[in-house]
């Protein structure tokens, strides 16, 4: 009969870091798409101490466990990777991009770190082509008030799929939130240079942040390499898959 002694094939601090109470949970949620900062105080403790060996594990699904230089823990599934990918449309990719910019931006100090929905919205609007962000409503909005409404619920609907993804955190009341350090997934092209905030000011006014396609068949507002577990939606918007 064979040993169901787990250390007969894994490394010590792999059967504590996966007999930890807490990785059930951070499995899960890195699974979903999740990434992981620093204010998630346990998990990230946990991705800390057995990165080396959490690392190796993912390694058995062909994904890669990445700690960002700003400190935050994700998957990244290779093209043969048994673990889903997530699913982001266009316009998810582009506030991602302008979270990112207020993230560098003075304003998140002098506010405490904390946004509102309209804040993030006029700053959409203030940084981008408006003809532009009518068609990811639909291709024949004209700019209406009834579009810009239908484009406001878009962003809200964004955001949410953000907060799933560990991109933001709600505050208190219904429409503010924080930014976490995990939006630099959308601004990996910004980590370097001496000003930051400028040059993502620039991808997303020279239209970086809105469509860049690697290839005919797929687009994508992400830098290839640092980004590539998290796609552009190629299908209607509700084929998206939502994130646990």
């Amino acid at each position: 009969m064979s040993s169901t002694d787990t250390n007969d094939y894994m490394p010590e601090n792999l059967v504590k870091a996966i007999s930890n109470p807490l990785f059930p949970q951070l499995d899960s949620l890195l699974r979903a798409g999740r990434h992981i900062s620093s204010e998630d105080l346990d998990n990230h403790a946990l991705l800390c101490d057995f990165e080396v060996e959490l690392g190796q594990f993912y390694q058995r699904y062909n994904t890669e466990l990445v700690k960002a230089p700003e400190g935050f823990f994700y998957l990244r599934p290779r093209s043969t990777s048994l673990i889903s990918r997530s699913v982001l449309s266009e316009l998810d990719m582009l506030v991602g991009k302008v979270l990112c910019f207020l993230y560098l931006s003075p304003e998140r100090l002098a506010h405490e770190g904390i946004f509102t929905n309209q804040e993030l919205y006029e700053e959409l609007m203030t940084l981008t082509d408006e003809k532009k962000l009518m068609k990811l409503v639909t291709n024949r909005a004209s700019g209406s008030d009834l579009d810009k409404e239908k484009l406001f619920e878009k962003v809200r609907t964004s955001l949410r799929r953000l907060r799933r993804l560990g991109m933001v955190i709600t505050v208190g009341e219904t429409g503010k939130f924080r930014i976490s350090e995990a939006v630099f997934r959308f601004g990996a092209d910004v980590r370097v240079g001496d000003d930051m905030r400028e040059a993502q000011l620039r991808l997303i006014r020279d239209g970086e942040a809105v469509v860049h396609t690697p290839e005919p068949s797929q687009g994508s507002l992400l830098e290839q390499g640092d980004n590539e577990n998290i796609e552009v939606e190629t299908q209607p918007e509700h084929a998206l898959e939502d994130e646990a």
